[in-house]
């Protein structure tokens, strides 16, 4: 593979994962000390907690999809370590969508005090984004992982 499409990729997930650690230190912080309604605030914590624990899981999505790119380059697609990124990305797909469905209720009882269903919405689109990502690396790993088992077996045959 060229190394200018891993190189862009590169740049793709440092540029995703950026904005997400900034306001993961920043943002999230500024909006714990500062809500914007004090009615808000006890259901507000439990919201931000989850937000802050499914920043390392995606930051440990993004690791192992830099891994994965760096295995590219050096031409071990069809390695074992190829498997277990994919495999750790699928894990963490489904640790952040778990987390996220656990928010829901809290997300709901904010709606309803701010009267703003598409809150819902939104959380419910972040869980399933993520369980998207979560069966596309599935998906992608048993593929690898047939494909390693067809080149192990002609390399016996030979």
């Amino acid at each position: 593979m060229k190394r200018g499409s891993t190189w862009f990729l590169r740049m793709a997930v440092f540029l995703i994962g950026t904005p997400v650690l900034i306001l993961a230190l920043f943002g999230l912080y500024w909006l714990a000390n500062n809500p914007v309604s004090p009615d808000y605030d006890q259901l507000l914590y439990p919201i931000l907690v989850g937000m802050y624990v499914t920043v390392i899981p995606f930051i440990v999505a993004l690791y192992q999809a830099f891994k994965l790119l760096t295995y590219i380059d050096k031409n071990q697609s069809f390695s074992e370590l190829t498997v277990k990124s994919l495999k750790n990305i699928k894990f963490c797909g489904l640790i952040i969508s778990g987390l996220y469905v656990g928010m829901m209720p809290f997300v709901y009882l904010v709606a309803e005090l701010d009267d703003a269903p598409g809150l819902i919405v939104v959380g419910m689109v972040l869980a399933f984004a993520s369980i998207v990502i979560a069966v596309f690396a599935a998906v992608l790993q048993r593929l690898l992982q047939e494909a390693i088992d067809i080149k192990s077996e002609n390399d016996l045959v030979v």
